[in-house]
């Protein structure tokens, strides 16, 4: 098995979540000894784990694959051929109030298609894994969408980003609410995606999202059987997209309700 395989860079990105996991673990419960947030923007989190987390996967990453490039939330990087894509803590907000509802990301892309999708929800110790081709797997057992096909019954996630104003949230909100779905906001985008691919709920919609908070959930969530719209269409790698998941028999209906279709 060469540096090169696939396989590899699998087995080491779900190594690496777990190991940063312990990290991310033991600062949320030293906080707020060691931890005091930081503002990038309105209501927009930094605290000094991201940074950390951070660099303990890039050290590590580059250790094993010096080829590869590397993009993380907090220190940027660059988009090449081989690039892991990677959210330290996705749910800072949750992670800065005390609140155990927070997950790292770490995706990888080749040529631009992401061919593998680690996501760990550090409280919960769950491990959610996609290579392409090959399936779902939360903790060593396959996942799936719920299959749910009613939107009267259905549970829908509605991200919020203060990148845009909130009149077309609230509107996205009201239209899912006439529809009949019961709309939520758990405040990570990240596990939200991680969770319409286990079947906890049934779609997640956000007016924009940046790729280090969604590559891995949409891998994860294509391999579990479930619907995505093309985010990486029109450079979404570089500059997010409008994010549309959910189990397929919704796909319409969800269309419809948020106004996010297939092809941003």
């Amino acid at each position: 098995m060469t540096t090169d395989s696939l396989d590899m860079r699998f087995a080491a990105a779900c190594a690496i979540a777990r190991e940063a996991g312990v990290l991310a673990r033991k600062r949320f419960l030293e906080r707020p000894r060691s931890q005091r947030p930081d503002f990038k923007g309105p209501q927009d989190f930094l605290t000094a784990t991201d940074a950390e987390v951070e660099e303990l996967i890039r050290n590590r990453l580059s250790e094993l694959f010096p080829g590869d490039s590397f993009f993380g939330e907090e220190g940027g990087g660059s988009f090449e051929r081989d690039v892991w894509v990677v959210d330290p803590i996705d749910g800072t907000a949750n992670f800065a109030r005390g609140i155990p509802h927070f997950a790292i990301s770490i995706a990888f892309a080749r040529e631009g298609r992401v061919e593998i999708g680690v996501i760990y929800d550090v409280m919960h110790a769950e491990l959610y894994t996609a290579q392409r081709g090959r399936g779902a797997i939360l903790n060593g057992e396959a996942i799936r969408v719920s299959g749910l096909a009613q939107m009267n019954q259905a549970t829908v996630e509605a991200g919020w980003s203060s990148r845009l104003p909130p009149e077309p949230y609230v509107a996205v909100v009201d239209k899912l609410k006439r529809a009949g779905a019961n709309v939520r906001r758990a405040g990570s985008g990240t596990l939200g995606l991680a969770y319409v691919a286990d079947g906890r709920i049934d779609a997640y919609c956000e007016l924009h999202i940046n790729s280090w908070d969604a590559l891995a959930g949409l891998l994860i969530i294509e391999e579990a059987g479930g619907w995505t719209n093309n985010f990486l269409a029109k450079d979404g790698l570089r500059k997010g997209n409008p994010v549309l998941a959910c189990t397929p028999e919704l796909a319409d209906s969800l269309i419809q309700a948020t106004g996010i279709a297939k092809e941003p």
